[in-house]
Order: C-alpha cells, then sequence, then structure tokens
C-alpha cells in the first residue's frame, strides 16, 4: 500500500476506501472475539451506536468549549458520572486520550500541588514494581525522582516496603485496582494512609479496573475498598475505552475536589496569542472519542454495564478452572476479576502463545516472569470453549524446557 509521495491527483473516494479495507487484512479480528486486549467489544449494538455518535462529531474540537458548549456538557456527563460510579460526590476532572494521558496528568497535578503547598522542588514519586510503566514515563517527562519497591509474594504492592521510601519529598504514591501484569488489586487503604503521612496525593490507577470493579462488587466478585471511599486517595483513573466498550481513545482522570484538580491545569499567557489554557497534554482534542463515549455509556447504563461485567468474569473464571486443570501451565497471583498472567510450569510459555498466535489468537507476553497476559472481555465469550480446546493443544505441543525459544515447537495440524 505504501507509495513515495502522495498522489499527485486525487483518487476516487471509492478507491480511496478500498485501499484502506484492504490495508486491514492482516489485524488482528477483535470483531470475533480472538483478541484478549488493545480492544473490547461490547457487541454489535454499542459498536453502532458508538459509530453513529462518532460520525456527528467526527470534526468537532473540544480545545475550545465556549466554541463547542455540546462537547463541554458531554465532557462534565462523564466526570460525573464515573465519579458515582467510584464514590466521588465531590470528585472533578477531565476527559483524556487514554491511561497513558490520565497516568501522566496525575502525576503532574500531584508534583504542582507538591511544589506549591508544600514547596518542593525535588519531587519523588513511590511505587510498586507493578505499577504501570506510564508512571516511569510521566516521571522523566516531568523530573520526578522514582522510588520503586518489591512486591509481595502474591505480586501486590508491598505497603511495609513503600513505608520505607516515602518522605519529605513525596509528590504522589501510587496503588492500583488491579494492576496490569497479573491482575491483582493492590492494599489502596493501607497506600493512602502512606501517602496522607507526608500530606502527598495518592493516585489509583484503575484505567483496567474502572469499569468493572464497581459492577463486580454488586455482581458478587468483591474486592478490598479501593475507591474515593478510601480516606487519602486524591485521584483515579478509569478508561471508557475498555472495559467501559468506547471506542479509542477516552479516559477519566478525577480528583477527589476541585481544589485538587486545578493542579493538573496548564495556564500561560506570556507571549502573543493570548491567554493559552488546557487540562490535557493535547491542545486540539477531537470530539469524537468523547461522543462516543457518552454514547455507549448511555446506551448501556449500569445494567448493560453489569451485564457485560458478569459475561466478562464467568469467562475469565472459566479460563481460570481450565488452566488449573491443564498439566504444564499455571497462574500467577490470585486475581479474581479480569486480568489473567498464565506462566509456564515445567514449559517454555512463549511457545504456547506462539502457537496460539498461529491459530489466530492474539494474546500479550510478558515478563519477568515470562507469562502469556490476559484482558478478558465480554466479547470473549462467545469464543472461549474454542480457546480453551486451543489453549490444551499448544500446551501440549510446546517444549518441556522453559529455556526454549518459541519458534522451538511443532507446526500446528
Amino acid at each position: 500500500m505504501t507509495e513515495p509521495r502522495m498522489p499527485l491527483h486525487g483518487l476516487p473516494a471509492e478507491q480511496v476506501l478500498t485501499a484502506l479495507e484492504a490495508s486491514k487484512r492482516n489485524d488482528v479480528q477483535w470483531q470475533q472475539g480472538r483478541t484478549f486486549g488493545l480492544v473490547f467489544d461490547g457487541g454489535p449494538e454499542v459498536r453502532e451506536v458508538a459509530d453513529q455518535a462518532a460520525r456527528l462529531f467526527l470534526h468537532d474540537n473540544a480545545l475550545n468549549p465556549a466554541a463547542f458548549p455540546s462537547l463541554a456538557g458531554l465532557q462534565a456527563d462523564l466526570c460525573q458520572w464515573t465519579s458515582s460510579m467510584l464514590n466521588g460526590p465531590q470528585a472533578a476532572g477531565f476527559v483524556t486520550s487514554g491511561g497513558t494521558e490520565s497516568i501522566l496528568m496525575a502525576v503532574k497535578a500531584a508534583r504542582e500541588r507538591a511544589r506549591i503547598e508544600r514547596g518542593i522542588t525535588q519531587p519523588e514519586i513511590v511505587l510498586a514494581e507493578n505499577a504501570h510503566a506510564a508512571f516511569h514515563k510521566a516521571a522523566h517527562l516531568f523530573g520526578l525522582t522514582v522510588r520503586s519497591t518489591p512486591v509481595t509474594a502474591d505480586w501486590t504492592a508491598d505497603p511495609v516496603a513503600m513505608a520505607t521510601q516515602v518522605g519529605p519529598n513525596t509528590a504522589l504514591v501510587v496503588a492500583s485496582a488491579p494492576q496490569y501484569p497479573q491482575g491483582v488489586v493492590d492494599p489502596v487503604a493501607e497506600i493512602a494512609a502512606l501517602a496522607a503521612t507526608v500530606d502527598a496525593n495518592c493516585h489509583v490507577d484503575a484505567c483496567m479496573g474502572g469499569f468493572v470493579l464497581p459492577f463486580a462488587a454488586k455482581e458478587g466478585w468483591p474486592s478490598p475498598l479501593w475507591d474515593f471511599r478510601v480516606p487519602g486517595v486524591t485521584s483515579i483513573s478509569a478508561d471508557i475505552h475498555k472495559l467501559g466498550y468506547a471506542p479509542k481513545g477516552v479516559s477519566v482522570l478525577l480528583h477527589a475536589n476541585k481544589e485538587l484538580r486545578r493542579y493538573q491545569v496548564f495556564m500561560f499567557d506570556d507571549w502573543l496569542g493570548g491567554r493559552y489554557g488546557t487540562p490535557n497534554l493535547q491542545g486540539t482534542r477531537s470530539g469524537l472519542p468523547m461522543a462516543a463515549a457518552w454514547a455507549v455509556m448511555s446506551f448501556l447504563g449500569e445494567e448493560g454495564y453489569r451485564r457485560l461485567v458478569r459475561s466478562t468474569l464467568e469467562t475469565a473464571d472459566q479460563i481460570r478452572e481450565a488452566v488449573h486443570a491443564i498439566e504444564g501451565i499455571a497462574l500467577l497471583g490470585n486475581s479474581t476479576h479480569h486480568l489473567l498472567a498464565i506462566t509456564g510450569d515445567g514449559l517454555n510459555v512463549l511457545s504456547v502463545g506462539a502457537l496460539l498466535g498461529d491459530r489466530g489468537w492474539h494474546i500479550d507476553s510478558q515478563g519477568p516472569p515470562d507469562s502469556l497476559h490476559l484482558t478478558v472481555s465480554a466479547g470473549n465469550q462467545a469464543v472461549v470453549e474454542e480457546f480453551l480446546e486451543d489453549l490444551r493443544w499448544a500446551t501440549n505441543q510446546a517444549p518441556d524446557s522453559p529455556e526454549a525459544t518459541p519458534t522451538d515447537y511443532a507446526s500446528p495440524e
């Protein structure tokens, strides 16, 4: 498809669209439920309402809410609905482009608050090694020193270890609900209490869990208290484009109150263009993801999300049960929600992943330790039996040596 230069003369629209359609032939088939990550499918009706909303707001720009008051209203609704879901009656925030930007802005806000309120000029961020890599990216961009600590035997953050790193320069302490690699929920209450001892921010990364855990609890899958009900939690990120089933890319960053929210905003007027202010890393922001997210949340409502979460967690439990019964593989940690990490128990699990890839499944590999990462969603339920059949086959075919390379396996039929 790649050409050395753009066409001298414009192509017919039909030819352009045909070329785009052809370019997708080797992409993962997420619509068929064969991906455990990247894209999460709420079903054809959810897709349709999102598509229609996207067309309505395809060209609109959320940079200036005075010009587009509709987008200001959509953002306010998304933040209010999410804050209600996360038990934050005073919480306030902004819509971002995704989990990474939400995390970046949470770190920026913590740094600004530490500087303004506590006079900290050499800010530090305390986190466990299970925290998302985006926190390290934020520390790199915004000039914070990272104080990283080991996890416990069950892969959760260790408050005892973190306590040794919290000090007068701590601007932010991080917890995850759940953490991404093994899908377990950190002890948020203990971590938030640590942050409070030095008046630091405590951010809960619920990018993966924000649209699962609240409904999971109502459906009988409880988790430790982790949201704004926990004293000391100052901000939470939750991605609507993950298990909220909105198209990419839309997330919400909420602060416990409006006073804390103001530290997220960047304001500048010392140039020739007048006053400039933005709460995001982006300047221009597409209205499309915001409108699509609003449409999906409105369309599903709490009942719809409970249905999708129930389907997701039943599927995840089915996979857990199967993994426990398959010789040669095991699960890392004691996750109870939608994230699973499958490791080898005497065999090379990366070879298992490669074999599954040959049969059309997209599964991320990660480590250390080597493992296959599954983010289960409602779209996987229809094909879970086929997946488990292929998982049993791949495990049987994989080499016994954990050190074997992913190419050292028998060819699939």
